[in-house]
């Protein structure tokens, strides 16, 4: 019995571990946040439950958005059972590897396991030893578990005969200690939900420090969700002074206890060598640990790692299984007003050119703005409407004020309003109450204008039958108008359909064709949908790579890129140390923007860093930002091997990366830098006919290289005479001209009537410059006489 017991739990093991990493191909079910946007900032933790769930069963659907679990249709069956084969074949294998006899043996444990629960025995009282009795009567209630009603110390107890009344049997279900302990526990959790209560509903910075008072009460009395609130606070100084130290030892005690962000913020800390000593093993593990107990970021993390080669041996399949899951997660998230905007501001973007937008609004602007949406233009309101519903740009998510100004445009007879409107009543907030009628009303007005929003609307009305009957033809129909217009959202459920061959003819082409027309409008979905298409081969050759970069892309949209605004208004707030570990942490998870922002600031000379840790942690990012196609960055690396900033100064490394940005991104600093180094004979034999080509290639290639390349090509020339100069022999040049024969034989006249020439000229102008009137003696200059007044004034 042990030994089948033993085989029941590693199968278990087993399936948990291939559930958790085996690529899923729908998409899986949001993982509770708890209601708290804050938390999915830091990270987002799979529960058990979601790992082990096969999340692709009962889905045919790329990206979840189509397939209704009623009313299917024959077609549809043969599509779910074809979809369904590989489940099939993991049976088929286990069954290969148990025979009908084990089996049925680890059904009977099962069962066994069930039926068995854990029997509860009183402690103390007057029943000391005997098992409880459940349910148990009391006061004329019946009670199926301990109780602490009747006690006022609120410790829990039980009967052990269902009468207590009657026999008067007793005993407590838990020890004194383990009563305090749970005691303390619930304290906490109250202290807790307070502070979270605060947190959420205030949007005050002063409120939310107050809030996490009450979180750091709570962790003090070993609150794990408050412990790790509290140690993400510490470590990026949100609401509470940054302390890296405080919240290391968070992370260390968190660890412990076995939680998931704790290992992947203890990983963190260890990669990037902040409050420990870098060490990319013990980060390696600390990451692995986290991925297994389910955090998304850690997966997020290993995927880039296993994508890049960092610390780990390349591996584009052992990526494409960590990001395949997180973006199963950012897509199951996505509703159909869409997700948040990611703001991705290049800090030396900014620096470099201070003009150019940023994609911030200015805060005149918006004010503007709103003061024409308040004198009723009609477009002002449309585009804070839409400001407001999705955020980004500076303004904050804000479904009251949206649904407003669309309610304002609308009533003036905005179709775009209307449709905006049909959005939000489908899809439901605090602030709109979900109405399928409300929502169908409004996209009908606006398909009636023609327009592509209420037109792809109506379509998923007609799909899914929210308020009107399932009709998939005119679902394909709406669909249709909008994609035609250009709408991504009629394109992406044009290509589910095609895919899915739900109202159509299944037709891989087309849905590849709709899809990418949707990703080239930046649909996530779309880019979710064209991953999974490569990542299986359907439709398109199997490319591992091409799977990875969408997957990759759309991890990259999920509530954590948020953090990358923080970053940036702490950055601009001048807390370069709260920005720069923001940035760190996000640069681990592959975000290009945040590897040059954070090799930006620390190349600034960061305080959190040594001074002599400076550099080669800036030169680190940089690499892995040029890697991923950043021009900056690549410069930027011929700049640190060329002056030796964090590295030895190396000629020859500094010439490779600067052609290297030269040729693929054809940037003129690049051609510029190698202009010169062709010039100077700098890791490449001198040559100053090639130097003059990169200087005409900068000056082709942008504008402002225009004046500087002017001045290096005039240095080049005098460079190039003074060479052409010291190579000849001026004496043997000028004793090998004959005069006679270049001249003639009477040059000698020629130059000296020329002479006299030149000499009569010059006597003539002095001459004439003496010829001045002689001033009578002791007469002084008479003082010029001031105009008289004119006749007539102009009038007054």
């Amino acid at each position: 019995m042990g030994r089948w017991a033993l085989w029941l739990a590693l199968m278990l093991c087993l399936a948990a571990f291939w559930a958790g990493v085996l690529p899923a191909v729908g998409a899986l079910p949001a993982a509770d946040e708890e209601g708290n946007q804050d938390e999915s900032l830091e990270s987002k933790t799979l529960s058990a439950e979601d790992q082990v769930k096969d999340h692709s069963a009962g889905t045919r659907v790329v990206a979840g958005q189509i397939f209704l679990e009623s009313g299917k249709s024959d077609s549809q069956s043969e599509n779910e059972e074809n979809f369904h084969s590989r489940e099939e074949e993991k049976e088929n294998s286990l069954e290969e590897l148990n025979s009908l006899e084990m089996s049925n043996l680890l059904n009977k444990d099962l069962e066994e396991a069930e039926i068995q629960s854990p029997v509860l025995t009183a402690i103390g009282g007057t029943a000391d030893g005997e098992p409880c009795h459940f349910p148990f009567l009391f006061m004329e209630k019946e009670y199926a578990e301990c109780t602490a009603d009747g006690r006022e110390d609120g410790r829990l107890w039980c009967a052990t005969t269902y009468d207590y009344k009657k026999d008067q049997k007793w005993g407590f279900c838990e020890s004194e200690e383990q009563s305090n302990k749970r005691r303390q526990m619930q304290e906490a959790e109250d202290v807790y939900q307070i502070g979270m209560k605060i947190l959420n509903e205030s949007s005050k910075k002063a409120q939310k420090k107050v809030a996490y008072q009450y979180l750091l009460k709570a962790a003090d009395m070993n609150h794990t969700k408050a412990m790790e609130k509290v140690s993400y606070a510490l470590l990026f100084g949100d609401y509470l002074k940054q302390n890296i130290q405080s919240s290391k030892e968070l992370f260390e005690k968190l660890t412990e206890e076995g939680s998931p962000k704790g290992q992947m913020a203890l990983g963190f800390l260890y990669a990037s060598g902040l409050g420990v000593n870098s060490s990319q093993a013990k980060a390696l593990v600390y990451y692995t640990f986290g991925a297994l107990g389910g955090n998304l970021i850690a997966h997020m993390i290993l995927g880039y790692r296993y994508w890049a080669g960092i610390g780990v041996l390349q591996s584009c399949e052992s990526a494409l299984t960590h990001y395949r899951l997180v973006a199963n997660h950012v897509a199951s998230d996505i509703s159909l007003t869409g997700g948040t905007v990611v703001q991705r501001i290049r800090l030396a973007d900014e620096v470099e050119n201070p003009g150019m937008a940023s994609g911030m609004l200015e805060e005149d602007l918006i004010q503007y703005y709103q003061f024409l949406a308040e004198k009723g233009d009609v477009q002002a309101q449309v585009g804070l409407g839409q400001l407001h519903l999705h955020g980004g740009r500076g303004v904050e998510q804000n479904h009251q004020r949206a649904f407003e100004y669309f309610n304002q445009a609308a009533n003036a007879g905005n179709s775009h309003a209307m449709a905006f409107l049909g959005k939000m009543y489908s899809e439901g907030s605090d602030v709109v109450p979900q109405s399928n009628e409300t929502a169908l009303q409004y996209f009908k007005k606006a398909a009636d204008m023609g327009n592509p929003v209420g037109q792809s609307g109506l379509g998923m009305a007609y799909l899914y039958g929210r308020g009107v009957p399932v009709n998939y033809e005119l679902a394909l129909k709406y669909f249709q108008k909008a994609a035609e217009q250009g709408w991504v959202d009629g394109q992406l459920q044009l290509g589910s359909m095609y895919y899915n061959g739900i109202g159509v003819k299944k037709d891989y082409k087309q849905a590849l064709k709709y899809f990418n027309l949707a990703s080239q409008g930046g649909h996530i979905l779309a880019f979710y949908n064209l991953a999974q298409m490569h990542a299986t081969g359907t439709g398109v050759m199997r490319s591992c790579h091409t799977a990875v970069e969408l997957f990759k892309n759309v991890c990259e949209r999920g509530r954590w890129s948020e953090r990358l605004m923080t970053a940036y208004n702490s950055y601009k707030d001048g807390d370069s140390n709260s920005a720069v570990v923001q940035y760190l942490l996000l640069a681990e998870q592959g975000y290009e923007v945040a590897q040059s922002n954070a090799a930006f600031i620390l190349d600034q000379k960061a305080s959190i860093v040594g001074e002599n840790e400076t550099y080669p942690r800036a030169l680190l990012h940089w690499n892995r930002a040029a890697s991923q196609g950043y021009t900056v960055a690549r410069i930027k690396l011929g700049d640190y091997h060329f002056y030796g900033f964090g590295t030895d100064v190396d000629y020859e490394t500094a010439f490779i990366h600067y052609r290297l940005a030269s040729e693929q991104q054809h940037s003129a600093q690049a051609m510029f830098n190698l202009g010169y180094m062709h010039e100077k004979g700098l890791g490449i034999k001198q040559d100053i006919h090639l130097a003059k080509r990169f200087y005409d290639m900068a000056a082709e290639a942008s504008p402002d290289a225009q004046v500087p390349v002017f001045l290096a090509l005039c240095k080049l020339g005098v460079i190039y005479s003074l060479q052409y100069i010291r190579e000849i022999n001026i004496r043997e040049v000028f004793s090998r001209i004959d005069m006679d024969q270049l001249l003639g034989p009477e040059w000698d006249l020629y130059l000296m009537t020329i002479i006299a020439l030149l000499l009569g000229t010059i006597i003539a102008y002095r001459q004439r410059q003496h010829q001045a009137i002689p001033r009578p003696a002791g007469l002084r200059p008479a003082v010029p006489q001031q105009e008289p007044p004119p006749e007539h004034q102009p009038p007054q």
